[in-house]
């Protein structure tokens, strides 16, 4: 098991507080609220894929630590030259932190196949480097999992209405796709190119040597190859997201949502 930054005594009071909820509402109204103890020397690994993100990646990773939950942070630096991989130095060395470096800009599948490959967790989930996805949904994504109903979990950014309304357009394009994977994995998600995807480890990291796609095509990859695996359950929960726009560093465009199109057709 890799180190934890929160071995301080933080699990213990955590178990701690379950338990007293647990007495005080009762095990069901506490399931139903996402309140569940964690598996002894339970680790969450998390994936972030990073380029060129000086401003957020360091409370990003601040965030991820905040969530409570033992972690191992791999962060996955796919060429940054905006100042990103000197913070990432200064990093270097922080308890249940793993800082990874490509030489070049190789994108962002290719910077998840090698922080899935580096993952030492139980479970591992993708976190985008910016702040549009909050990693305190990471608990209620986790529960089922933990409870042996699930092997894969989905964040779905359009499954509920206490969300931030995005352009048209943008919701539009991504149920297309959705769609149209729906038709050729067989699975009925609702927001196949959601950032948090969360996986069993030895499911991703036997998919993961054959990821070919090194761009955002890795959602629809990544999603047809688990759906093709035997006996895999998934599962999807509603996440909030903060949308950030181009002037802000959004980096998807509109060939990403073309090369999505043909990625479905071609796995």
């Amino acid at each position: 098991m890799p180190e934890a930054p929160n071995q301080d005594g933080r699990d213990a009071a955590s178990a701690d507080r379950v338990v007293r909820l647990q007495e005080l509402l009762g095990q069901d109204v506490c399931r139903r609220l996402g309140i569940y103890p964690l598996p002894p020397e339970f680790v969450l690994t998390v994936v972030i894929p990073c380029y060129n993100e000086i401003r957020t990646i360091g409370p990003v990773i601040e965030q991820v630590r905040g969530t409570g939950i033992p972690t191992e942070i791999v962060v996955v630096d796919d060429g940054s030259s905006d100042g990103t991989r000197d913070e990432l130095d200064r990093l270097r060395g922080q308890p249940g932190l793993k800082i990874l470096f490509h030489d070049r800009n190789q994108g962002k599948g290719a910077a998840l196949r090698t922080g899935f490959l580096a993952a030492t967790g139980d479970v591992v989930i993708v976190q985008d480097a910016d702040l549009e996805y909050d990693p305190q949904d990471f608990r209620l994504l986790l529960q089922p999992l933990v409870e042996g109903r699930a092997d894969v979990v989905f964040g779905t950014r359009f499954g509920h209405n206490d969300r931030p309304v995005s352009p048209l357009w943008h919701q539009g394009v991504n149920q297309l796709i959705t769609r149209l994977s729906n038709l050729k994995t067989g699975l009925r998600l609702t927001d196949v190119e959601t950032c948090y995807k969360m996986f069993r480890r030895e499911l991703i990291q036997q998919i993961a040597p054959n990821l070919r796609e090194r761009g955002f095509g890795i959602e629809l990859e990544m999603a047809h190859k688990l759906a093709k695996l035997r006996d895999v359950r998934f599962f999807e929960r509603p996440v909030s997201y903060a949308r950030r726009t181009y002037a802000e560093g959004k980096k998807i465009g509109a060939k990403d949502g073309f090369w999505a199109l043909w990625c479905i057709l071609r796995y």
